[in-house]
């Protein structure tokens, strides 16, 4: 029975669900994993993820489906993207058909708490693992805990579909050379300043540029760009360090695939942006959510779609995609995991 809760009024937030799934690592093996009901967790003063941030993590969500069922969308992709960030920490990698039974024990376990079809809400799933034995020493742990929580979540965004205002980010992003294209705990508590300046002046996000040139649009603290030309054709900024997104990448086959458009993935200049009709971020949280206006100090860029709704190409991609992800547009194969 599905919990009593107000899901259309859900922001993006953390609520404890029933079950959580938990795997650890120690003499070279990991151990054979278990869904337990425990959310807290204890460690060492020393652990290696306090001392030396070993952490990284993922982030998907389960959808209840206009037929009933329960699915997650490219749960493989995530789990490739841990293995790749694993390696980059030095941390021992979880198997990837054992990081997606782990995300389907967790779901199942918790459908009570997987909102209702059409309610605008979802189940955030977040697989994580951490450096769980005393380092003093700057080297990797060697006894690490693998872990998938998951909490029911309404939109990263507030206001939905309504555009929204970033600004161009003072600030360059500091997550060390190299990580770009993982999900660690030490690239998003680099951008942490960054986000609370941006909010503090009243803006939903930041921009970030190029940290050589200043010219080339990066992405934001958690989500990356896709622009619309006025001719239709879709872009997405290519560079070594924006993450590889599995919303944009799945965005950019739908563009082609299902709507017939023009995909472009290539170096942005920012010196572009005030051409593009249409903006939007995009990732797991924010799914497709569109900005309206971009403020660069004195420059301010009105995105011609304009401040009210989301502009017509991108609503064509949002609802196309959520349609492949909920069950009433048909999928490409491999694309949807039926859970229950």
């Amino acid at each position: 029975m599905k919990k009593d809760l107000d899901w259309s009024s859900l922001g993006f937030g953390y609520i404890a669900t029933d079950y959580r799934y938990s795997s650890k690592f120690k003499d070279g093996a990991w151990d054979e994993g278990q869904l337990i009901t425990d959310s807290m967790i204890t460690l060492s003063e020393c652990a290696g993820v306090f001392q030396y941030a070993q952490t990284i993590f993922e982030g998907l969500k389960a959808y209840s489906t206009k037929d009933g069922h329960i699915v997650c969308f490219r749960p493989d992709l995530n789990a490739a993207r841990m293995a790749d960030s694993a390696k980059r920490l030095e941390m021992p990698v979880f198997p990837e058909d054992r990081f997606i039974d782990a995300v389907c024990q967790v779901v199942k376990a918790n459908q009570d708490w997987v909102p209702p079809y059409g309610s605008g809400a979802t189940l955030y799933i977040r697989p994580y693992m951490m450096g769980t034995n005393p380092v003093i020493g700057v080297k990797p742990a060697n006894e690490y805990e693998f872990r998938v929580f998951a909490t029911p979540v309404g939109p990263y965004f507030k206001g939905g579909a309504k555009p929204i205002v970033i600004k161009v980010s003072d600030f360059d992003r500091a997550a060390p050379h190299g990580t770009g294209h993982i999900k660690a705990g030490l690239n998003y508590a680099m951008s942490l300043h960054a986000i609370v300046t941006a909010h503090e002046e009243g803006f939903a996000e930041n921009m970030y540029l190029d940290p050589e040139s200043r010219t080339k649009v990066e992405e934001t603290g958690g989500a990356n760009f896709i622009f619309i030309t006025k001719d239709g054709t879709l872009v997405t900024p290519k560079s070594d360090s924006i993450l590889p997104s599995i919303t944009r990448r799945s965005i950019m086959y739908v563009a082609e695939h299902y709507l017939g458009m023009k995909v472009e993935h290539r170096p942005v200049y920012f010196d572009e942006v005030k051409d593009f009709a249409e903006c939007g971020l995009c990732g797991t949280a924010a799914v497709i959510s569109p900005v309206g206006r971009i403020v660069n100090h004195d420059t301010v860029i009105d995105i011609p779609a304009g401040m009210e709704e989301m502009g017509p190409v991108t609503k064509k991609l949002y609802d196309t995609l959520t349609g492949i992800q909920m069950g009433s547009i048909e999928a490409p194969e491999g694309w949807i995991k039926k859970i229950c």
